[in-house]
């Protein structure tokens, strides 16, 4: 059926599922540290965390991956030989692709994480300050845990997003499986089947996705729910 392409497709959709794990788990970090400076008491720091966040996704995610795969390199390939590198520096995709991902859903995330937290009675960081625990404690032992829960919907979401957006980090030659059944439909000249069997494979990713995220909703709602009986 896809003329002996099956092989290297596959070779993509992994190379693909790396792509969107990566950026995922970058888009966390940078969520999270958005999230903490959209909070903060510090004026300059709360209007840092809203510039990234309103800037970043005001922005098209295709302007964004051209801007900083393209003009990344290029600031690179002026500011290096200040630095004494003379040689030409070549963004590799892959991790171009991790970056640029991983910076614009980290923007999704912070607006994600920021209601989740804001959801969270102040009376539980107040508990945990009485019991002794510091800050940094009180975060990630008493906050963290209950936004999880409360952000999975939200989060669920933006993963469904970002592994679409994939396809787009295609345009900068990264060999992801867009790019290998590009490369097959002009072989072929058979783009319909192709791009179908592309389509497939996106959507038992996302199925896939679908239902461990329930299942891990299931996993930290269970306290609540006994609660509720």
């Amino acid at each position: 059926m896809l003329k002996g392409y099956g092989a290297v497709i596959l070779d993509g959709a992994w190379l693909t599922l790396q792509l969107a794990l990566s950026s995922m788990a970058l888009a966390i970090v940078l969520g999270l540290i958005g999230v903490s400076l959209r909070l903060s008491p510090v004026r300059w720091l709360a209007w840092l965390g809203d510039l990234y966040s309103t800037v970043i996704r005001g922005i098209p995610d295709l302007v964004l991956i051209l801007l900083i795969f393209y003009g990344g390199q290029n600031l690179l390939n002026n500011v290096a030989p200040m630095l004494g590198h003379d040689d030409y520096i070549d963004l590799n995709p892959l991790a171009a692709g991790i970056g640029t991902l991983g910076f614009i859903f980290g923007a999704y995330l912070s607006e994600t994480f920021r209601g989740a937290f804001m959801a969270i009675p102040k009376g539980q960081a107040e508990a945990g300050m009485a019991y002794g625990m510091s800050s940094f404690q009180v975060f990630f032992r008493v906050l963290v845990p209950q936004m999880i829960r409360l952000a999975i919907p939200g989060f669920t979401n933006n993963w469904l997003v970002l592994t679409k957006a994939t396809a787009l980090i295609s345009v900068v030659g990264l060999q992801d499986m867009m790019f290998k059944a590009k490369q097959a439909a002009d072989a072929t000249r058979e783009p319909f089947t192709f791009f179908l069997a592309v389509a497939a494979m996106y959507l038992v990713l996302t199925s896939v996705s679908l239902l461990a995220l329930r299942q891990l909703e299931k996993r930290y709602s269970v306290g609540v729910r006994a609660a509720d009986l």
